[in-house]
């Protein structure tokens, strides 16, 4: 991890009609880092990463992305766009083999010959012999290794993180664990939304804490679980917060 900002937003805010879910008056996102973004539900994390991948808009505010700014009278160039993607907490797969689901995106994008880099995911991802199965006989933790392997195969530089292990077992959750950080080794972006703070401890090089749509603290990780200076994260960390 270095200290350049990939992502700087500014005064972000995000409104549905009269309600209020994002206000965000700043957030670095580090080049190479896993931010952890923890808070409890409905606090804005799943908007921000929905702002962060370009799939919504700010009401108003600025998104800066590798220097380039996003707001609502600036659309971020496709090019930039492309370079990040989103693993949601519940894979939308095609009703088809695992191997067409890993290829869905590098087909949507035009790319030939991508055959080594969608068995390569396969392996990465340890479903390599699963590649003619269909992808509606998979289990819960198969499906979502799949829906990882269809965002490495892109090689993305952001990898956009919404509950990636939410009602896994262990097992799963483990090899999903690896496999982030493997991803970290490889230079890749990542943030991720949990709501395991365990898991935002095991993975995260810094921890976000948002509460009403709002970045109440973030920190290094082991600042953050161990000498919070809000009272509201220490709250949060300590189970006391009730929501």
């Amino acid at each position: 991890m270095n200290n350049t900002a990939i992502y700087s937003l500014h005064n972000v805010t995000k409104r549905y009609g009269e309600r209020q879910v994002l206000n965000i008056e700043s957030l670095d996102i580090a080049q190479g880092e896993i931010l952890g973004i923890v808070g409890p539900s409905g606090a804005g994390k799943s908007t921000l990463l929905r702002i962060l991948n370009f799939l919504e808009t700010p009401t108003s505010g600025l998104v800066e992305f590798h220097q380039t700014p996003s707001s609502p009278e600036h659309e971020m160039p496709l090019a930039l766009r492309r370079k990040v993607t989103t693993v949601f907490q519940r894979p939308m797969l095609l009703e088809r083999s695992v191997v067409d689901n890993v290829a869905y995106g590098l087909r949507l994008r035009g790319e030939r010959n991508g055959d080594q880099r969608v068995q390569k995911s396969l392996e990465q991802v340890g479903l390599a012999e699963f590649s003619r199965q269909r992808a509606r006989t998979l289990s819960g933790g198969e499906a979502q290794r799949v829906a990882l392997a269809r965002a490495m195969v892109i090689q993305p530089e952001v990898l956009l993180l919404d509950e990636p292990t939410a009602n896994l077992d262990p097992y799963n959750i483990g090899l999903i664990e690896e496999i982030i950080q493997q991803l970290k080794s490889q230079g890749i972006t990542l943030v991720l939304v949990t709501h395991n703070i365990f898991q935002a401890r095991r993975l995260a090089d810094r921890v976000a804490f948002i509460l009403d749509g709002r970045v109440v603290e973030v920190a290094g990780t082991d600042q953050f679980f161990e000498s919070p200076q809000d009272p509201r994260t220490k709250a949060f960390v300590n189970g006391e917060m009730v929501y």
